[in-house]
């Protein structure tokens, strides 16, 4: 069982401070770290912590950055042949401020230097032994090459659409689940209240729509039903890489059968369970936490 991955990859750097500084100050910082970053894949090590089996294609350059990059989704078990490091370019990578009481980040990124992912370089079979598609949308083109050809298969594909970019409503009408951020939302006119909800989850062009609110957990329409699943509570470190995994834990739920009912807070326990680490990878579980996780929360565990 594989997911295939197209999407973005990044090395963060990530720094715990006691206050977000004023402007040309100096902060002192209480936590480093730095680790592999980037929504589609780090959906991917959520997955293969779950002992799912995924495939990423992207970009990085070939610098340092790109080796690391490169290195820390190996190590996860993701087949990154699909990865084309462009010559003499500068990979993704974020810094990324985490304030400690709080547990509230702001990022600051810089996109690859090099081309993104051409349909061309897609290589022959990329889609063989494959049960889900995900997709960001950041390289638009191949993106949606590559939702055309899944549906040609009968392979479901999920759209994490963190905000609304160049393509992303074309590529949502391609996709079976649009599992977004609140900024993409608000990007397509949704006014934030439950009840406008399900109209402007209709107007999204997918099957099912799930908008991820933070500590106020998330809102699902899927036919004429909408769901809120609440967010779990835990203690906080750092929210960064929350929705990334909670879309591996989606697509998770997903590959086993289970309804939306199942899906929903199983792929809440991931995402909350992230967050008591530093980071977007440190603090994924795997398939036992969560399920202890979720028993502890009293909520029926599904059978794989």
């Amino acid at each position: 069982m594989t997911v295939t991955g197209i999407g973005q990859c990044s090395w963060d750097f990530l720094a715990t401070v006691d206050g977000y500084p004023l402007v040309d100050s100096k902060q002192e910082v209480l936590q480093w770290e730095e680790q592999g970053g980037g929504p589609v894949a780090t959906a991917l090590v959520a997955l293969s912590r779950l002992d799912i089996a995924g495939r990423f294609h992207g970009v990085v350059g070939d610098d340092s950055l790109g080796e690391l990059i490169r290195g820390s989704l190996v190590a996860e078990g993701v087949d990154c042949q699909g990865l084309v490091a462009r010559s003499g370019a500068v990979s993704q990578r974020a810094f990324i401020v985490v304030e400690q009481e709080s547990a509230s980040r702001t990022i600051f990124w810089q996109r690859p230097t090099g081309g993104p992912l051409s349909p061309a370089e897609l290589p022959v079979g990329y889609l063989d032994d494959s049960r889900f598609l995900l997709l960001d949308g950041l390289m638009a083109d191949v993106s949606l090459v590559a939702a055309k050809d899944a549906r040609l298969r009968g392979i479901p594909v999920m759209l994490d659409a963190g905000r609304l970019r160049p393509g992303m409503a074309e590529l949502a009408e391609l996709c079976d689940y649009v599992v977004a951020g609140e900024q993409f939302a608000f990007d397509l006119g949704w006014d934030g209240e439950a009840g406008s909800f399900a109209d402007f989850a209709r107007s999204v062009g997918a099957p099912v729509v799930t908008v991820t609110c933070g500590v106020r957990g998330s809102l699902t329409w899927s036919g004429s039903e909408v769901i809120h699943q609440s967010a779990f509570p835990v203690t906080a470190v750092d929210t960064t890489g929350a929705g990334d995994v909670f879309h591996g834990g989606y697509v998770f739920g997903l590959l086993q059968g289970w309804d939306l009912s199942a899906v929903l807070p199983f792929a809440s326990a991931m995402a909350a369970l992230k967050c008591t680490r530093l980071g977007g990878r440190s603090g994924i579980p795997d398939l036992s936490r969560v399920m202890d996780f979720l028993g502890e929360q009293g909520i029926p565990i599904p059978q794989k």
